[in-house]
């Protein structure tokens, strides 16, 4: 085993169901199974829900976890959540200065600030560092509104990423709308320079616990949430700014106001967690519609079950994030053959993906009425018609996207210099 560790700092991590965290422990098991020895810092207490307390120590799948104190309060406010990542920054820090035999600092953008203390441990140590894009910060706080782009903070963020970006030895973005932005924050010549580092690969789906497409007739959460006979329109995962439901969920009060024989087998079903949720979750408990069904993240294991439920998957990309989150639910509910319901703008990664595969439906923000119309579509569609574009979405899956081969790329990526 190698002497040297791989130091991980992620603010989210498994047991906890966020998505980075998930593929922070596919790397990391992977490099494992190498023969690295890899540690990771993370936040002892839920990212969705800080009244969630995971162990302080840990070993899963061989991966040395050390959870610290005061890096996760939640997200029930801008200051609240930057407070903890401020304080989960100096914990990375620390563990960047202090861990014996570093070999090499794998760090993402979640938290954005974590980039920082892993770049000054980089300059200190002398050991190579991968950054791995996953969202772009304030690029998204900007776009929803929430900062402005002359502000102190959004200033002080483009310069942090600056700095990691120029410092860091190997780049991952998730697309190539996110690679062209990266590279706008940067002079052309330390763009150029950025290109030769960079590599574009998008996040694997969850094939460990995708490995099926489970049929209806036996899918046991269809039986559990009385859903056998329905048509299920289902948006799974985190509900943020930058994915908003707002058009589909105003559709599927208008169905269920306007009570439409068409629409009397028809379900949507929001899943999962985030900012947005509060939106589902007043909706419902306002308007009391029958054909709305809100459910909190289901446990990891049982993803397969929950995802295959469904007849169509909804995927939402916010009109002005292009480039600056990733659609990741998408490849989750292609790994288990079903069409997608894409709202977003065009062109945007998801766009191409549907349209490319032909594995769904495109619609635009803000038309409901475009909306209902195309989910009356949906559900008239023959079933053979249905099932061919599943098979679609999961050959696109089977050839571009396995687990073994993204993940695989990846961890050839952090080993570089090693």
């Amino acid at each position: 085993m190698s002497k040297k560790t791989i130091l991980i700092l992620s603010q989210v991590y498994p047991p906890d169901p966020a998505s980075v965290g998930q593929h922070m422990h596919d790397a990391a098991r992977e490099l494992v199974r190498r023969g690295h020895h890899v540690r990771v810092i993370t936040a002892d207490r839920g990212y969705d829900d800080p009244t969630v307390k995971y162990d302080r120590r840990e070993t899963r799948d061989g991966v040395d976890v050390r959870r610290v104190r005061w890096s996760s309060f939640g997200k029930k406010s801008i200051p609240i959540r930057a407070t903890a990542m401020g304080i989960f920054m100096f914990h990375c820090l620390w563990a960047g200065l202090t861990t014996p035999d570093l070999g090499a600092i794998l760090v993402s953008t979640s938290p954005p600030m974590c980039g920082f203390a892993a770049a000054v441990s980089k300059m200190v140590r002398g050991v190579p560092l991968k950054y791995w894009v996953m969202d772009l910060n304030p690029d998204q706080m900007i776009e929803l509104g929430k900062m402005r782009a002359d502000s102190f903070a959004a200033k002080m963020l483009n310069a942090l990423q600056r700095f990691v970006l120029k410092r860091a030895d190997d780049v991952v973005a998730l697309d190539r709308f996110m690679a062209e932005r990266l590279s706008k924050k940067l002079t052309p010549a330390e763009a150029d320079r950025l290109k030769a580092r960079m590599t574009i690969m998008p996040p694997w789906p969850h094939e460990d616990a995708l490995d099926e497409s489970i049929p209806h007739e036996t899918n046991p959460f269809r039986r559990k949430h009385n859903l056998n006979g329905k048509f299920v329109v289902m948006y799974s995962g985190n509900h943020g700014y930058s994915t908003p439901v707002t058009t589909v969920l105003q559709a599927a009060l208008k169905m269920d106001e306007m009570k439409d024989p068409r629409d009397a087998d028809t379900v949507f079903m929001f899943i999962g967690g985030g900012v947005g949720k509060k939106e589902v979750d007043q909706t419902v408990a306002e308007k009391k519609p029958g054909n709305i069904v809100t459910l909190p993240y289901q446990p990891f294991k049982d993803l397969k079950y929950s995802l295959s439920a469904a007849d169509v998957h909804l995927v939402t990309v916010g009109n002005d994030v292009v480039g600056v989150v990733h659609p990741c639910k998408i490849y989750g509910a292609m790994a288990v053959a079903r069409p997608i319901l894409l709202v977003a703008p065009d062109p945007c990664h998801a766009s191409d993906i549907v349209r490319d595969n032909q594995a769904g439906w495109h619609i635009g923000h803000g038309d409901v009425d475009g909306a209902i119309a195309t989910v009356r579509r949906i559900v008239a569609t023959r079933r053979e018609e249905l099932d061919a574009m599943g098979r679609r979405a999961k050959q696109f899956i089977d050839k571009d996207m396995k687990n073994t081969v993204l993940c695989g790329k990846f961890c050839d990526i952090v080993e570089r210099g090693l």
